[in-house]
């Protein structure tokens, strides 16, 4: 079936993949998770696996419900997180992420979220920290429909490169085809603040503990507000741990 074909570089959704390791996988399972009117949901996914680990995920929200994704993709291996979310009118949907990558790993978040009807919010956060040869990849779309009024959606993408052989991706997208809507998308990488660092080092702390403090503020704003956000960040650290 052409539906089961391995997709390949042409595919935008899999510009940077690692196609050697995803077809050992292939094809991927969705995830789908459905959330009724005027409900709320919440999930919080921790892929720190040896082995390679792709999950597709289909969410919708109907009239007034609200989901919130969190997600904490550092895993010693190939890392693919892609999330499809549906939204209703009013509906409200909240995803943050972090990804940390070392040596010679691929990690990618890639996203669509669909305001098909008015008054939705959408939230993206999603910061990764990445050393060696790593490489991380945000590839996010937010797609507004015809009558969507009233959207509000957004997109905060922030990289931090730990050595300069590192590469981020990233490609945040706004699709609007609707008046009277608010979406916004912000997108930086770089490195840590010297000025920052040294401020933090002239205070007493030593130059390891002032980096590890610097990065775990960038990181635990992917989780700020989850209800796991705690073990998340603590899952995070552990992670970083083996970066520094």
């Amino acid at each position: 079936m052409d539906s089961l074909a391995l997709p390949t570089r042409a595919d935008e959704a899999y510009r940077y993949a690692d196609l050697a390791a995803l077809e050992r996988l292939w094809p991927v399972a969705a995830q789908e998770i459905h959330v009724a009117a005027g409900e709320a949901g919440a999930l919080a996914i921790t892929a720190n696996a040896d082995a390679a680990d792709v999950r597709e995920i289909v969410i919708t929200l109907e009239d007034g419900a609200s989901f919130d994704l969190r997600v904490l993709n550092a895993g010693q291996a190939y890392g693919r997180i892609a999330v499809t979310a549906t939204l209703g009118k009013g509906a409200s949907f909240h995803f943050g992420a972090a990804q940390l990558g070392g040596g010679e790993q691929t990690l990618e978040i890639v996203t669509e979220v669909r305001h098909l009807a008015p008054d939705a919010v959408s939230r993206q956060v999603v910061r990764s920290v990445l050393g060696g040869h790593a490489t991380g990849t945000y590839l996010g779309k937010v797609h507004v429909a015809r009558g969507a009024i009233g959207t509000d959606g957004e997109q905060s993408i922030r990289a931090m490169l730990l050595e300069r052989t590192a590469t981020a991706n990233a490609r945040p997208e706004l699709e609007i085809y609707a008046d009277d809507v608010k979406c916004a998308h912000g997108c930086a990488v770089g490195e840590l603040d010297p000025m920052g660092l040294f401020y933090l080092q002239s205070r007493g702390l030593p130059p390891s503990e002032a980096k590890k403090l610097m990065l775990h503020a960038f990181i635990a704003e992917a989780f700020l507000g989850a209800p796991e956000g705690e073990a998340l960040t603590e899952a995070a650290l552990a992670a970083l741990e083996g970066l520094l």
